[in-house]
């Protein structure tokens, strides 16, 4: 897992640039209170998977993280092959300035309905990733980029709002670094696909009850 900076104060700076002043955060961990409802069903984060899934996966991930980018083939797999799986995309920057330029274009590519294909070709590039590496990725990804500058425009304050609220409610489960992954009940790091599978049967199985 990829620790998370505690010296927060180039993120908050990006933040505050993409739109209004970040919330205050509370300083001590777990002091915030845990709006589960709001984690599994923000009406802006973004959806993968089957949206009637049986198993929530919710993934709290940051562009730059080498750890993420290892999980994600197999994150991906699991979802494709089982079928009842409801993804749900945190994008939670807190490596970098450019994590947050990264998650914003992410976020923006969802109003063309394009936001999987620009995550999966972050996600696909190697190492720290520069501005001119966040634009390449997303053009390779062949998402309109005169209409993704538009989206960004128009709708820049709404993506900060949601960014900080995933800063917020990641603070509210005393999240330490990423990736981090929610898979029903249970919460984990870096997994392989049989970490994933057997999480997954795991969930399933608590859920079940005795």
């Amino acid at each position: 897992m990829r620790a998370m900076n505690h010296d927060r104060r180039t993120i908050i700076a990006a933040l505050a640039l993409a739109g209004a002043a970040l919330p205050v955060i509370a300083q001590a961990q777990g002091t915030s209170r845990i709006d589960a409802e709001a984690i599994l069903n923000d009406p802006d984060a973004p959806v993968g998977g089957n949206p009637r899934g049986d198993v929530t996966i919710v993934a709290f991930l940051d562009y730059n993280c080498p750890y993420c980018k290892a999980s994600a083939p197999a994150l991906a797999r699991i979802v494709r092959e089982d079928g009842k799986i409801r993804l749900v995309y945190k994008d939670w920057p807190v490596i970098a300035e450019t994590s947050v330029y990264a998650a914003q274009l992410a976020l923006a590519a969802a109003y063309q309905g394009r936001y999987q294909q620009a995550h999966d070709a972050l996600m696909a590039t190697k190492g720290r990733l520069s501005r001119e590496q966040i634009s390449a990725a997303i053009k390779g990804a062949g998402i309109d980029l005169d209409r993704l500058q538009a989206d960004l425009d128009a709708n820049r304050d709404k993506i900060a709002a949601l960014l900080r609220r995933t800063m917020t409610q990641a603070d509210s489960l005393g999240l330490q670094g990423t990736p981090t992954y929610l898979v029903g009940p249970f919460r984990t790091s870096t997994l392989d696909y049989a970490g994933f599978k057997q999480a997954v049967s795991d969930a399933r199985r608590k859920q079940a009850g005795p």
